[in-house]
């Protein structure tokens, strides 16, 4: 059946309302929009060329993850998370992480691991080329795992929580080092493919405890809501 233009519309706010997304996602992981940044609707759908409905869905999406933070009456702001929330965002991940490993250990097919090593190839290709994407890929390394459990509750908290950790570590992170070693992920997925339950969960924890030494405090500049949503804009199409 053909799709009717109320089809094509909702499916072209909903591609508009990604872009956003990961747009905005993108700056503030990159500290393009710093700790604090406000974000308001008009400013934003003005420079992106889209509705404020659209930059609405999209702002939702980044306060379920923890990268904004959306105040009655004061509008919506990039998260300030402190370094103690840092802490406690590292060792719920460590738990969560563990059960992933624990889930996914001898169960994973030929197919989901050459998906597995697929990604980490992209991110050592990332890795000495485009820091900001080597970093994206990393997390979302953590992410896939967490989805190939097929455990709708543990995919969503995973994902929330690698949100956060990226902003702490785009915060906080000791300068030009990545938050997820690619080795470290080679290691997890052979343990994982040969079933090695016990080793995977100690790399898992290794992992998880090297990604926390990472976050070390570093001055944050202060910046007013800058114009630097073009760039990224462009890549997202908008």
């Amino acid at each position: 059946m053909a799709a009717t233009p109320r089809d094509k519309t909702k499916k072209s706010t909903v591609s508009k309302s990604d872009a956003v997304y990961r747009t905005l996602k993108r700056a503030i992981l990159d500290q393009a929009l710093a700790a604090g940044t406000k974000l308001p609707e008009d400013s934003i759908g003005e420079r992106l060329g889209v509705s404020r409905t659209i930059v609405r869905q999209a702002l939702a999406r980044l306060n379920g993850e923890g990268l904004i933070e959306q105040r009655p009456h004061k509008g919506a702001c990039v998260a300030q998370p402190s370094l103690q929330d840092g802490n406690n965002i590292f060792a719920v991940r460590r738990a969560l992480e563990a059960l992933v490993v624990d889930t996914l250990a001898g169960k994973l097919s030929p197919q989901q691991i050459r998906q597995l090593e697929a990604h980490v190839d992209a991110e050592d290709m990332a890795k000495t080329s485009n820091t900001s994407a080597s970093i994206q890929l990393a997390g979302e390394f953590h992410v896939l795992l967490a989805q190939l459990t097929e455990n709708d509750v543990l995919s969503r908290y995973v994902t929330e929580l690698v949100s956060r950790s990226s902003l702490i570590l785009s915060l906080y992170g000791r300068p030009h080092s990545p938050d997820c070693a690619v080795s470290e992920h080679r290691e997890l997925i052979g343990a994982l493919a040969r079933g090695e339950n016990a080793r995977a969960c100690a790399l898992m924890n290794e992992h998880i405890d090297a990604i926390t030494t990472r976050a070390l405090l570093k001055g944050v500049p202060g910046k007013d809501f800058p114009d630097l949503l073009a760039a990224y804009a462009k890549e997202e199409g908008l």
